[in-house]
């Protein structure tokens, strides 16, 4: 991957003896495809390289040859040089009058929506049921009279009470239910409480400056008879507002308006060799053409973060990115873990060793454009360009967080095939190898395994994605969307006691 590596990537399954003619070596025993090979002998205590970059440590001598992966290499601290700057280039925006369009739809406030859905949120998790309930009223035979609407949504959580009306568990559940309640993806909502919870409906709204109206209903379930009336005063609620969504037209809009989510799943060391780096390069596209994109799973930079400093436009914004990996490595002691232990027994099976060998894979998704912002969990972006947000590795939690923030379209990568869909915003599924592509075509969107097998570089994949981006905000289904995903994917970031 890099002319500094002492580990090259087995692109195909290798047996011992296997000769490797461009490394002159000759493999010691078999290497499972996507593992690693040492290209010469390594000493224990001696930097695994790969990317350029280090990966870990040898924990045992290693021969040339020989299987580089979990059982001879261990997870080491070092100096970064973050170098904070030394990257940043001018971003080529295009002008206005080149940027590509696609067919989005134009709310009353300016925003510009990719999808069209009503959805139904709770307050907390004892009005769950009564939003999906309400949600399961509008059967297809129903919604099949209003075309221009995607769907009722009932969102679902586990949260809401049993703990403080304040800190950052508190903020972070009234951010993301919020978030999704102005989400222009949304025509409108309807919010539904118990009555008592501590995550009162109307301070929360209050609080983000929602006010209700045609787009913003809500009910509580103690003022309004029980569970029966509640579901019935829904019903008819959405059934009032559903003439106006359907009213929605369609129409070419610059992609200034598309906010990209970046997300990897189930990685594999494919990965960071086809669909992230070409995920990249689409959001280079996006950005170029007026647009945002967004990269997170503060977790998985860790150890890659060196190489996002140094493309930080200002020191400001370098800083506040360190200190989210400090704050997350004390985060991790205190509940008795470490960030190491992130990779998961998928991840390993796919040739990813350590976090930092998973990092240096999942930053690449970020392109080469200037890091021009940080935000905190489930914050409205309201930056244009590339910019970074503070959430767990874990793919529900990271893509709520986004599309609270305001993402309106989803590109996930995945080599060991993660299947999930996330409404209200569509999510594109990137396969890193043609075996898992063809293995769950009904799943997957896009095969970049095809830059493994010869069939395109990295530009032309990343085009490629491009385009899927523009025909998916467009209108076009997602594989998620066609079996119906998303009901249940909305999953806050919580963090505090629950009392």
């Amino acid at each position: 991957m890099n002319k500094r590596d002492n580990v090259v990537v087995a692109i195909r399954a290798l047996d011992s003896g296997d000769h490797l003619d461009s490394e002159n070596l000759s493999v010691s025993g078999p290497i499972p495809a996507g593992h690693k090979v040492s290209s010469c002998g390594i000493q224990k205590g001696e930097y695994i390289l790969k990317y350029g970059q280090i990966i870990g440590m040898a924990s045992a001598e290693i021969k040339a040859g020989e299987h580089v992966h979990t059982h001879n290499v261990e997870m080491s601290e070092f100096s970064r040089d973050y170098s904070v700057g030394s990257d940043v280039s001018p971003t080529d925006v295009l002008p206005e009058k080149e940027r590509v369009t696609f067919d989005g739809i134009i709310r009353s406030d300016g925003q510009v929506a990719t999808r069209n859905y009503i959805g139904v949120l709770p307050s907390v998790a004892c009005s769950a049921s009564v939003c999906r309930y309400i949600a399961d009223a509008f059967t297809p035979e129903i919604l099949s009279e209003f075309p221009n609407v995607d769907g009722v949504v009932g969102i679902t959580h586990t949260a809401g009470c049993g703990g403080p009306a304040y800190g950052d568990g508190f903020d972070i559940l009234r951010r993301s239910l919020t978030g999704y309640a102005q989400h222009p993806n949304f025509w409108g909502v309807l919010f539904v409480g118990l009555g008592c919870e501590v995550n009162q409906i109307i301070p929360m709204l209050t609080d983000a400056g929602i006010e209700t109206g045609s787009r913003v209903h809500l009910l509580t379930i103690q003022d309004t008879g029980g569970t029966k009336q509640t579901i019935n005063r829904g019903v008819d609620i959405i059934k009032t507002i559903l003439p106006e969504a359907n009213r929605v037209k369609r129409q070419p809009v610059s992609a200034s308006n598309l906010v990209l989510g970046m997300e990897c799943g189930g990685s594999d060391a494919y990965s960071g060799i086809t669909a992230n780096p070409a995920l990249g390069v689409a959001a280079d596209l996006v950005v170029r053409n007026g647009g945002t994109s967004i990269l997170s799973e503060t977790t998985e930079i860790h150890g890659a973060e060196h190489l996002l400093t140094r493309r930080a436009s200002s020191p400001e914004v370098a800083t506040k990115l360190v200190d989210l990996i400090h704050w997350w490595g004390n985060y991790a002691e205190k509940n008795g873990t470490t960030i190491n232990n992130n990779p998961t027994p998928g991840n390993k099976e796919g040739g990813l060793t350590t976090i930092l060998e998973k990092s240096l894979g999942a930053v690449a998704k970020g392109g080469s454009t200037n890091l021009v912002a940080v935000y905190g969990y489930a914050e409205i972006v309201c930056q244009k360009g590339f910019v970074f947000m503070d959430t767990p590795g874990y793919d529900p939690v990271s893509i709520t967080g986004m599309i609270a923030g305001g993402a309106n379209v989803i590109c996930f990568t995945t080599g060991c095939g993660t299947v999930f869909g996330c409404k209200p915003t569509p999510v594109i599924k990137l396969a890193s190898n043609s075996s898992i592509y063809k293995k769950l075509l009904g799943d997957m969107d896009i095969n970049c395994g095809i830059v493994i097998d010869g069939e395109k570089n990295l530009n032309e994949m990343g085009e490629i994605i491009f385009q899927e981006i523009l025909d998916t905000a467009s209108g076009k289904k997602t594989k998620s969307e066609h079996f119906g995903f998303g009901d249940n994917e909305f999953v806050p970031w919580q963090i505090g006691a629950v009392l």
